[in-house]
């Protein structure tokens, strides 16, 4: 097969729809920007195909086209969310932190088995229920980190926060996911 008939754009909302709308409905937790992504993506799929070289499948060129939206799409929403700085004097009243904004207390242990949890399909739903329940930027902090893998530096300049608030912000992110995923996954 040459590699055009690798790359046909008219198989690809069939062959790689349903993957790219998750992967992006995983990182921007909402159904219609999940699908603008997409479509964008597509879009400009077609446009770069003529520089496609074919040495990744085709899904995966298109996942990287689509991070990168998916990284714009925040980038943009993050300028449109508006910061409290009252948020961070409640969080810290919240929990104990040490100097830096680092936890002083250690989280307490899972009530199940994160690891066997995580191969079971049936638990990526609860998980993208309980993401889908962050608010603001806890929700775009989580994901950014955890997710796309972004370091402390760049989040902080994409979402305007200082490096210790960005620390207590995640630490609210995974408690609450944490406390949400037990109380939501019962199997194991």
């Amino acid at each position: 097969m040459n590699k055009k008939e690798l790359s046909n754009p008219e198989s690809w909302v069939n062959e790689h729809g349903d993957y790219l709308f998750q992967f992006a409905f995983v990182r921007l937790r909402n159904r219609a920007a999940a699908e603008d992504a997409v479509q964008e993506t597509f879009l400009a799929g077609i446009r770069a195909l003529d520089r496609y070289d074919g040495k990744t499948p085709v899904r995966y060129w298109l996942r990287g086209i689509l991070r990168h939206k998916v990284v714009d799409y925040i980038r943009k929403a993050s300028r449109e969310i508006a910061t409290d700085d009252t948020e961070g004097a409640d969080i810290l009243d919240s929990f104990k932190f040490k100097a830096f904004g680092i936890a002083n207390q250690h989280p307490a242990p899972w009530k199940f088995d994160p690891k066997h949890a995580y191969e079971q399909k049936e638990f990526w739903e609860v998980f993208y229920d309980c993401m889908s329940k962050l608010k603001g930027n806890a929700g775009l902090a989580f994901t950014l980190r955890e997710l796309e893998g972004m370091s402390t530096e760049d989040i902080c300049k994409e979402l305007h926060l200082k490096p210790n608030n960005l620390w207590v912000i995640l630490h609210r992110a995974r408690t609450q996911l944490k406390a949400c995923l037990e109380a939501n996954w019962t199997r194991d």
